[in-house]
Protein backbone atom coordinates (compact mmCIF):
# COMPACT_ATOMS: atom_id res chain seq x y z
CA UNK A 1 0.00 0.00 0.00
CA UNK A 2 1.44 3.22 -1.17
CA UNK A 3 1.71 5.88 2.13
CA UNK A 4 0.28 9.25 1.95
CA UNK A 5 1.54 11.43 4.63
CA UNK A 6 -1.64 13.43 5.79
CA UNK A 7 0.42 15.49 8.28
CA UNK A 8 1.17 17.08 5.14
CA UNK A 9 -2.54 16.98 3.77
CA UNK A 10 -4.31 20.42 3.27
CA UNK A 11 -7.64 19.67 4.49
CA UNK A 12 -10.62 21.99 5.32
CA UNK A 13 -13.94 21.44 5.96
CA UNK A 14 -15.52 23.87 2.99
CA UNK A 15 -13.68 21.72 1.05
CA UNK A 16 -14.90 18.45 2.08
CA UNK A 17 -18.92 20.35 2.58
CA UNK A 18 -17.82 20.95 -1.45
CA UNK A 19 -17.11 17.26 -2.76
CA UNK A 20 -19.47 15.67 -0.26
CA UNK A 21 -22.14 17.89 -1.96
CA UNK A 22 -21.97 17.09 -5.85
CA UNK A 23 -21.46 13.20 -4.73
CA UNK A 24 -24.50 11.90 -7.04
CA UNK A 25 -25.56 8.90 -5.00
CA UNK A 26 -27.32 10.61 -2.03
CA UNK A 27 -28.68 14.14 -3.81
CA UNK A 28 -31.65 13.83 -5.94
CA UNK A 29 -31.16 13.56 -9.47
CA UNK A 30 -32.56 14.85 -12.50
CA UNK A 31 -32.94 11.58 -13.75
CA UNK A 32 -34.50 10.41 -10.51
CA UNK A 33 -37.26 13.38 -10.47
CA UNK A 34 -38.04 12.86 -14.08
CA UNK A 35 -38.73 9.03 -13.53
CA UNK A 36 -40.45 9.70 -10.33
CA UNK A 37 -42.72 11.67 -11.79
CA UNK A 38 -43.40 10.74 -14.57
CA UNK A 39 -43.54 7.09 -13.87
CA UNK A 40 -46.31 7.80 -10.45
CA UNK A 41 -48.02 10.30 -12.97
CA UNK A 42 -48.45 7.56 -15.91
CA UNK A 43 -49.55 4.55 -13.74
CA UNK A 44 -52.15 6.16 -11.46
CA UNK A 45 -53.97 7.80 -14.30
CA UNK A 46 -53.20 5.03 -16.52
CA UNK A 47 -55.48 2.99 -13.38
CA UNK A 48 -57.67 5.80 -12.94
CA UNK A 49 -59.22 5.84 -16.84
CA UNK A 50 -58.85 2.57 -17.08
CA UNK A 51 -61.41 1.86 -14.11
CA UNK A 52 -63.46 4.61 -15.41
CA UNK A 53 -63.68 3.18 -18.87
CA UNK A 54 -64.42 -0.35 -17.61
CA UNK A 55 -67.06 1.27 -15.31
CA UNK A 56 -69.20 3.72 -17.70
CA UNK A 57 -67.21 3.55 -20.98
CA UNK A 58 -68.19 7.51 -21.53
CA UNK A 59 -64.92 9.07 -23.51
CA UNK A 60 -65.78 12.47 -21.71
CA UNK A 61 -65.91 10.79 -17.83
CA UNK A 62 -63.00 8.80 -19.12
CA UNK A 63 -61.43 12.52 -20.13
CA UNK A 64 -62.61 14.39 -17.42
CA UNK A 65 -61.35 11.72 -14.65
CA UNK A 66 -58.39 11.89 -16.40
CA UNK A 67 -57.30 15.30 -16.38
CA UNK A 68 -58.28 15.89 -13.06
CA UNK A 69 -56.14 13.05 -11.76
CA UNK A 70 -53.16 14.28 -13.55
CA UNK A 71 -53.42 17.50 -12.44
CA UNK A 72 -54.10 16.46 -8.75
CA UNK A 73 -51.36 13.64 -9.05
CA UNK A 74 -48.95 16.54 -10.02
CA UNK A 75 -49.64 19.14 -7.69
CA UNK A 76 -49.62 16.36 -4.98
CA UNK A 77 -46.16 14.75 -6.20
CA UNK A 78 -44.48 18.43 -6.49
CA UNK A 79 -45.73 19.35 -3.07
CA UNK A 80 -44.43 15.70 -1.55
CA UNK A 81 -41.19 15.93 -3.80
CA UNK A 82 -40.44 20.01 -2.31
CA UNK A 83 -41.42 19.47 1.59
CA UNK A 84 -39.38 15.84 1.58
CA UNK A 85 -36.34 17.40 0.08
CA UNK A 86 -37.04 20.04 2.83
CA UNK A 87 -37.37 17.64 5.22
CA UNK A 88 -34.08 16.04 4.17
CA UNK A 89 -31.85 19.11 5.01
CA UNK A 90 -33.57 18.91 8.47
CA UNK A 91 -32.56 15.80 8.98
CA UNK A 92 -28.95 16.40 8.17
CA UNK A 93 -29.07 19.29 10.18
CA UNK A 94 -29.93 17.96 12.82
CA UNK A 95 -27.72 14.70 12.51
CA UNK A 96 -24.61 16.94 11.83
CA UNK A 97 -25.42 19.41 15.00
CA UNK A 98 -25.50 16.21 17.18
CA UNK A 99 -22.14 14.50 16.23
CA UNK A 100 -21.01 18.21 16.76
CA UNK A 101 -22.11 17.58 20.73
CA UNK A 102 -20.82 14.36 20.49
CA UNK A 103 -17.13 15.39 19.82
CA UNK A 104 -17.24 17.82 22.50
CA UNK A 105 -19.23 15.43 25.13
CA UNK A 106 -17.28 12.48 24.52
CA UNK A 107 -14.52 12.87 21.99
CA UNK A 108 -12.30 9.91 22.96
CA UNK A 109 -15.12 7.82 21.84
CA UNK A 110 -15.72 9.72 18.72
CA UNK A 111 -12.03 9.16 17.69
CA UNK A 112 -11.93 5.66 18.50
CA UNK A 113 -14.66 5.70 15.92
CA UNK A 114 -12.69 7.26 13.24
CA UNK A 115 -10.26 5.04 13.94
CA UNK A 116 -12.53 2.31 13.30
CA UNK A 117 -13.56 3.19 10.21
CA UNK A 118 -10.30 3.57 8.76
CA UNK A 119 -9.06 0.38 10.11
CA UNK A 120 -11.81 -1.12 8.46
CA UNK A 121 -9.99 0.70 5.16
CA UNK A 122 -7.08 -0.86 5.51
CA UNK A 123 -5.33 1.62 7.31
CA UNK A 124 -2.90 0.39 10.51
CA UNK A 125 0.16 1.47 12.80
CA UNK A 126 1.80 5.24 12.34
CA UNK A 127 -0.24 6.02 8.57
CA UNK A 128 -3.65 5.10 10.84
CA UNK A 129 -2.76 7.21 13.63
CA UNK A 130 -1.92 10.42 11.44
CA UNK A 131 -4.99 9.59 9.59
CA UNK A 132 -7.20 9.93 13.05
CA UNK A 133 -5.28 13.19 14.09
CA UNK A 134 -5.44 15.43 11.23
CA UNK A 135 -8.81 14.47 11.00
CA UNK A 136 -9.97 15.00 14.35
CA UNK A 137 -7.89 18.49 14.41
CA UNK A 138 -10.70 19.93 12.69
CA UNK A 139 -14.05 19.74 14.63
CA UNK A 140 -15.50 20.73 10.94
CA UNK A 141 -13.53 18.32 9.11
CA UNK A 142 -14.38 15.56 11.72
CA UNK A 143 -17.85 15.96 12.14
CA UNK A 144 -18.16 16.46 8.25
CA UNK A 145 -16.23 12.66 8.06
CA UNK A 146 -18.37 11.17 10.37
CA UNK A 147 -21.67 12.15 8.24
CA UNK A 148 -20.82 10.98 5.11
CA UNK A 149 -18.74 7.88 6.47
CA UNK A 150 -20.28 6.76 9.92
CA UNK A 151 -23.89 7.63 8.77
CA UNK A 152 -23.34 8.05 5.23
CA UNK A 153 -25.37 10.92 5.04
CA UNK A 154 -24.28 13.98 2.28
CA UNK A 155 -25.44 17.43 2.12
CA UNK A 156 -28.90 18.56 1.08
CA UNK A 157 -29.09 21.56 -0.60
CA UNK A 158 -32.50 23.42 0.25
CA UNK A 159 -32.41 25.27 -2.90
CA UNK A 160 -32.70 21.73 -4.91
CA UNK A 161 -36.44 21.96 -3.07
CA UNK A 162 -38.56 24.06 -5.90
CA UNK A 163 -35.92 22.71 -8.90
CA UNK A 164 -37.42 19.07 -7.51
CA UNK A 165 -40.70 19.98 -7.23
CA UNK A 166 -41.21 21.89 -10.78
CA UNK A 167 -39.18 19.12 -12.54
CA UNK A 168 -41.34 15.88 -10.33
CA UNK A 169 -44.32 18.28 -11.61
CA UNK A 170 -43.55 18.66 -14.73
CA UNK A 171 -42.71 14.83 -15.49
CA UNK A 172 -45.90 14.16 -13.48
CA UNK A 173 -48.39 16.05 -15.89
CA UNK A 174 -46.20 14.52 -19.08
CA UNK A 175 -46.44 10.82 -17.80
CA UNK A 176 -50.20 11.42 -16.88
CA UNK A 177 -51.12 12.62 -20.12
CA UNK A 178 -49.66 9.64 -22.37
CA UNK A 179 -52.35 7.01 -20.92
CA UNK A 180 -55.03 9.69 -22.27
CA UNK A 181 -54.22 10.10 -25.62
CA UNK A 182 -55.13 7.82 -27.20
CA UNK A 183 -59.19 8.49 -25.93
CA UNK A 184 -58.70 11.58 -27.68
CA UNK A 185 -58.49 9.60 -31.16
CA UNK A 186 -60.16 6.05 -30.84
CA UNK A 187 -63.11 4.57 -29.56
CA UNK A 188 -63.06 3.22 -25.70
CA UNK A 189 -62.69 -0.06 -26.22
CA UNK A 190 -59.43 0.14 -28.64
CA UNK A 191 -58.13 3.41 -26.73
CA UNK A 192 -57.80 0.50 -23.51
CA UNK A 193 -55.86 -1.68 -25.41
CA UNK A 194 -53.34 0.99 -27.16
CA UNK A 195 -53.54 3.26 -23.51
CA UNK A 196 -52.25 -0.02 -21.78
CA UNK A 197 -49.56 -1.30 -24.89
CA UNK A 198 -48.54 2.79 -25.38
CA UNK A 199 -47.92 3.13 -21.49
CA UNK A 200 -46.36 -0.53 -21.03
CA UNK A 201 -43.84 0.37 -24.07
CA UNK A 202 -42.76 3.94 -22.01
CA UNK A 203 -42.47 2.55 -19.27
CA UNK A 204 -40.07 -0.24 -20.46
CA UNK A 205 -37.96 2.38 -22.17
CA UNK A 206 -38.01 4.24 -18.42
CA UNK A 207 -36.69 1.22 -17.03
CA UNK A 208 -34.09 0.54 -19.38
CA UNK A 209 -32.90 4.28 -20.00
CA UNK A 210 -32.51 4.06 -16.54
CA UNK A 211 -30.53 1.12 -16.02
CA UNK A 212 -28.09 2.48 -18.65
CA UNK A 213 -27.67 5.69 -16.71
CA UNK A 214 -26.93 4.03 -13.01
CA UNK A 215 -26.62 0.04 -12.75
CA UNK A 216 -28.76 -2.67 -13.83
CA UNK A 217 -29.45 -4.80 -17.00
CA UNK A 218 -31.41 -2.51 -19.42
CA UNK A 219 -34.04 -5.32 -20.84
CA UNK A 220 -34.49 -6.63 -17.23
CA UNK A 221 -34.88 -2.96 -15.84
CA UNK A 222 -37.75 -2.02 -18.38
CA UNK A 223 -39.58 -5.58 -17.89
CA UNK A 224 -39.61 -4.76 -14.45
CA UNK A 225 -40.81 -1.55 -14.55
CA UNK A 226 -43.20 -2.41 -17.52
CA UNK A 227 -45.02 -5.44 -15.66
CA UNK A 228 -45.24 -3.73 -12.53
CA UNK A 229 -46.86 -0.26 -13.69
CA UNK A 230 -49.22 -2.62 -16.06
CA UNK A 231 -50.64 -4.76 -13.31
CA UNK A 232 -50.70 -1.86 -11.00
CA UNK A 233 -52.82 -0.32 -13.44
CA UNK A 234 -55.29 -2.88 -13.94
CA UNK A 235 -55.65 -3.43 -10.62
CA UNK A 236 -58.17 -0.06 -11.47
CA UNK A 237 -59.21 -1.78 -14.47
CA UNK A 238 -60.76 -4.42 -12.45
CA UNK A 239 -62.42 -2.72 -9.70
CA UNK A 240 -63.79 -0.27 -12.56
CA UNK A 241 -65.33 -3.69 -13.89
CA UNK A 242 -66.62 -4.72 -10.73
CA UNK A 243 -68.58 -1.57 -10.09
CA UNK A 244 -69.77 -1.01 -13.41
CA UNK A 245 -72.70 1.25 -14.44
CA UNK A 246 -75.67 -0.37 -15.49
CA UNK A 247 -76.72 0.99 -19.12
CA UNK A 248 -79.57 3.41 -19.25
CA UNK A 249 -81.99 1.53 -21.84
Amino acid sequence: MNEFDFSKADIHADEIDHHFAKDPHQQASALSDIILGGQDGLVNVLGVILGVAAATGDPYVIMVAGLAATFAESVSMAAVAYTSTLADADYYESEREREYRHIQEVPNLEKEEIRAIYRAKGFADDLLERIVDTITASPDVWVAVMMSEELQLQPVDRRTALRSAIIVGIAAIIGSLIPLVPFIFFPVSTSIILSITISAMVLFIVGAIKARMTVGHPGKSGLEMAVIGTISALIGYAVGALLRVPSTP
